[in-house]
């Protein structure tokens, strides 16, 4: 299937590791051009230039925080500077402090809030103009599969997600006359550094090991096994593709079955 992403300018949010990462790959393999940013600047340079050799993409790598409301303007400035527009946006972000709802006080509520859910409110809006500007466009958000059914030690990440999926089911409706699809991709139990570390914190607050954790959370999911990036990349891939044009106000899970709810 060809999804008409060659020569598309894309900007991919959190995109130095993990499950960013594995999306700015997947687009540059589509042959689009993609610019990704992270925090540190060391981390995108390095993953800038390992996808422009594993692909021979155009990639531009940009330094910059999403809780950041100047660092946003100037990324997604940059970035259609740089491609003269934009047509595809993908927001991400790490996810806040692991913990329970004792363990948090109004600070880190509020860090919760900006990373995320105002970071992603900071991206669109910011984004918007150049994908009218060009016809139409793509807005896909990394969110989790919390925003569905709870999971456990991630009080901060359960609540503030969810206003994500609102905000999308609003802006579809808001952006359809653009020709602009927004839609949200929920992983649940991809391999990353994040999911390590939730592992970690339950073998901790458990009294297990590490690999107890990952087993116990492995025998919940249908198919046995935790996802890769590269396999959750894939579904993002297709809603930023032109095949996809039909579909919006979706929020879709790629979670091997973990999540038994009807909708």
């Amino acid at each position: 299937m060809d999804l008409g992403l060659t020569g598309q300018p894309a900007l991919v949010a959190a995109a130095s590791k993990g499950m960013g990462r594995a999306v700015a790959e997947g687009l540059a393999r589509e042959g689009a051009r993609v610019a990704i940013f992270a925090r540190t600047e060391a981390d995108v340079r390095l993953a800038a230039d390992e996808i422009r050799a594993a692909t021979g993409a155009e990639v531009l790598a940009l330094a910059g925080d999403v809780t950041r409301a100047a660092d946003v303007e100037r990324i997604v400035g940059e970035a259609a500077g740089r491609f003269g527009g934009l047509r595809v946006l993908v927001t991400n972000a790490g996810g806040p402090p692991l913990g329970l709802f004792d363990e948090m006080d109004d600070a880190q509520w509020q860090a919760a809030f900006e990373l995320n859910l105002l970071s992603v409110i900071r991206l669109i809006r910011a984004a918007v103009p150049h994908l009218r500007a060009a016809g139409g466009g793509r807005i896909v958000n990394i969110q989790s599969t919390a925003v569905k059914q709870p999971i456990g030690g991630l009080v901060l990440s359960n609540t503030l997600r969810v206003g994500v999926v609102g905000l999308a089911k609003t802006l579809a409706a808001e952006f359809a006359r653009d020709r602009i699809t927004v839609n949200t991709v929920c992983p649940g139990r991809i391999y990353t550094e994040r999911l390590h570390s939730l592992f970690v914190y339950r073998a901790r607050a458990q009294g297990g090991t590490v690999e107890q954790a990952r087993a116990a959370e492995e025998a919940l999911i249908p198919l046995g096994r935790l996802g890769t990036p590269e396999e959750f990349a894939a579904m993002v891939v297709f809603l930023c593709s032109e095949p996809a044009r039909y579909v919006t106000g979706a929020t879709v899970q790629v979670d091997g079955g973990l999540v038994r709810g009807l909708l």
